[in-house]
């Protein structure tokens, strides 16, 4: 396979450009930046995507970490971009795109030595499609993992994977690769209210975090890791009301409805795949082409001009960029409403934000739960920490504020060099860790990187309670980033947070980023947006590209919607 850095040191044009002309340009060649750059050129548009940095894929991409030899992604890590349309669409596993599927999933090894091991209800049959089936001989070993702590959870996990499989599951598809209907229409997952017994009501869509795992649970063991999983995958923190979409992908994660997936040579193989992809259907690739303002015309986007004063005409301009880029620096002298710009500088972004990185290690950590509950240590996400569900619901977050670190950790680790060897040199392994914190702006430069020093000598200390082997000679090195470096590298992730806007209600579905923003189309005729900025939210893999492109073929007649395809 080749990779990224062979291709744009090879094809990609970097230095000044001249002025041309183009059917579309993507501003911003992040993740959905390679996604609806494909698609327009699979529509027959000529495309050229610009983005001011050296590489493309934004937050889906890997380096070289954190010692010699070693693999790690620098921003997103977990993925499951196989269940989107482009893995199909654009051929990506013939691209270079595959996924490792464990059997095991999701789990938690806790302070007192016990644990729980989640396995997945559905496994991939075809990694070429990333077609799933059920697997009832794992929803079976998840019920009696369950049913050593709680006989009422263990039927709760049964009558949720049930309802899962009858209509959470396609409702959650849909949603995520649809635009967000108008307020009074009911969306994908609002109509799971209607059908008796699907295990959602109308109460749901208000309750907090905290509210929600103690409705669905009773046992310590769940609402611990449903609270605690929820910032990982969801974006919110206990008192937070999280909203439909959020509650159904974090209890698909939590009880491991969903196969685990690991993508061989790290997030950045989904960055090739696409570029790759691009390439062949003519898209051109323009790094270190900082953009800096969107051309309009009688108020029509008509190109845009680059930081070198070049500047290339198209009848069609996509932002992958977030919305306060788009509107308050590429819009600036344009005469955009009041209340677009006030709502804009009151989007909420103080979720999200994590210190993690990866260890570098000689040898795999040897946990004592594995003696109680065979397998546990090699979950693909293993969380840990104390069964203490009111300490999450009622502290974590804010001593996370005012300190930056948790008194109880919660570290999440990910040993994916199990299954991709591709991220460690032969008999080594790399462990990724993380532990929530605070935004960047509550701490200075020095603070954070103090932070990062604390967060490694406390967990290392912690680690060794759990894995006894894990002591300072197993480890060759530690690279932790902080929510400071997050947002130096990645403009849109204000205050250093992965979810580019927070993720809770009021900021998800129909109202992301806000009403009068959120239906890809902009108040600038010809101008679109398609960045996790808008529904269907941050992370790898959502629908937000997707959707913009059935958008816009809708209002260009690009010819049948790619959406019909999405089922």
């Amino acid at each position: 396979m080749i990779s990224y850095h062979q291709l744009i040191g090879s094809s990609d044009k970097v230095g000044e450009m001249t002025d041309a002309s183009y059917d579309a340009v993507v501003v911003g060649g992040g993740h959905h930046g390679t996604i609806i750059a494909c698609y327009l050129a699979k529509a027959g548009l000529k495309v050229a995507v610009l983005d001011g940095h050296t590489a493309l894929g934004g937050a889906a991409g890997s380096e070289e970490g954190p010692a010699p030899g070693f693999r790690q992604n620098f921003c997103a890590h977990f993925t499951r971009f196989y269940g989107h349309p482009a893995y199909q669409d654009f051929n990506l596993r013939d691209e270079g795109l595959e996924y490792v599927f464990p059997e095991q999933n999701e789990g938690m090894i806790f302070e007192d030595g016990s644990s729980f091991i989640g396995y997945s209800a559905f496994r991939v049959s075809d990694p070429l499609t990333g077609k799933t089936e059920y697997a009832p001989d794992n929803v079976a070993k998840t019920y009696e993992q369950i049913r050593r702590f709680s006989q009422r959870d263990a039927d709760t996990y049964a009558t949720l994977v049930e309802q899962y499989r009858l209509h959470w599951k396609q409702a959650f598809h849909k949603h995520r690769f649809t635009a967000p209907p108008p307020w009074g229409t009911p969306d994908a997952l609002e109509e799971l209210m209607t059908i008796p017994g699907s295990g959602i009501e109308p109460v749901h869509q208000f309750m907090s975090v905290r509210q929600l795992a103690y409705d669905y649970f009773e046992s310590p063991e769940l609402r611990t890791l449903f609270m605690r999983a929820t910032p990982t995958s969801g974006g919110c923190f206990p008192d937070d009301p999280m909203g439909l979409q959020s509650l159904v992908h974090v209890m698909g994660l939590v009880l491991s409805f969903e196969p685990a997936a690991i993508a061989k040579g790290g997030t950045q193989a989904i960055t090739d795949a696409l570029v790759s992809a691009g390439r062949k259907l003519g898209v051109e690739y323009f790094t270190a082409h900082e953009v800096d303002r969107i051309l309009v015309v009688h108020g029509r986007a008509a190109g845009v001009e680059l930081a070198d004063g070049s500047r290339i005409s198209a009848p069609l301009v996509v932002s992958d960029l977030g919305v306060s880029q788009t509107f308050l620096r590429l819009l600036r002298d344009e005469p955009i409403a009041d209340r677009i710009h006030h709502r804009i500088r009151n989007i909420h972004y103080d979720r999200g934000q994590i210190l993690w990185g990866n260890v570098a290690v000689h040898e795999l950590p040897h946990y004592k739960a594995d003696e109680l509950n065979e397998g546990v240590g090699i979950q693909p996400r293993l969380y840990t920490g104390a069964k203490d569900p009111d300490y999450l619901a009622t502290k974590y977050q804010h001593e996370i504020f005012v300190l930056g670190l948790p008194q109880q950790l919660y570290v999440l680790t990910a040993p994916d060099s199990i299954w991709d060897r591709t991220r460690a040199p032969e008999s080594k392994h790399t462990v990724l860790i993380e532990e929530f914190t605070a935004p960047a702006r509550l701490f200075s430069a020095r603070e954070w990187g103090q932070l990062k020093e604390d967060l490694t000598a406390r967990w290392l200390d912690q680690w060794r309670v759990y894995a006894p082997n894990m002591t300072r000679d197993n480890v060759i090195a530690v690279r932790l980033y902080s929510p400071y470096d997050v947002e130096a590298s990645h403009p849109d992730m204000i205050q250093g947070g992965w979810t580019e806007g927070a993720m809770f209600a009021s900021q998800l579905g129909r109202f992301r980023p806000f009403p009068e923003l959120s239906g890809y189309r902009t108040p600038i005729e010809n101008l679109y947006m398609c960045s996790s900025s808008l529904h269907s939210a941050a992370g790898i893999g959502r629908g937000s590209s997707y959707i913009a492109y059935n958008v816009i073929a809708e209002d260009r007649g690009l010819g049948p919607l790619v959406s019909e395809q999405a089922g």
